[in-house]
């Protein structure tokens, strides 16, 4: 999926940051949102990841809040 499909459909669905989410939490060891933030240091990331990446912290973030 490219960049412009996603700003013509309105961003990122709920669905594929609860995937993401998922993905993050595994890869680093049930802590998704320090793992988001690491990622998006990495050098060389795609727009369409960091799209991802940042809705991912967002969501977190706001769950964080929410508790």
């Amino acid at each position: 999926m490219n960049v412009l499909s996603w700003f013509l459909r309105g961003g990122v669905s709920e669905a594929e940051i609860r995937a993401e989410i998922w993905s993050l939490g595994t890869r680093h060891l049930g802590w998704p949102l320090e793992g988001a933030l690491d990622e998006l240091k990495a050098p060389g990331l795609s727009t369409e990841r960091t799209i991802l990446l940042r809705a991912c912290v967002k969501a977190l973030q706001q769950r964080k809040r929410s508790r």
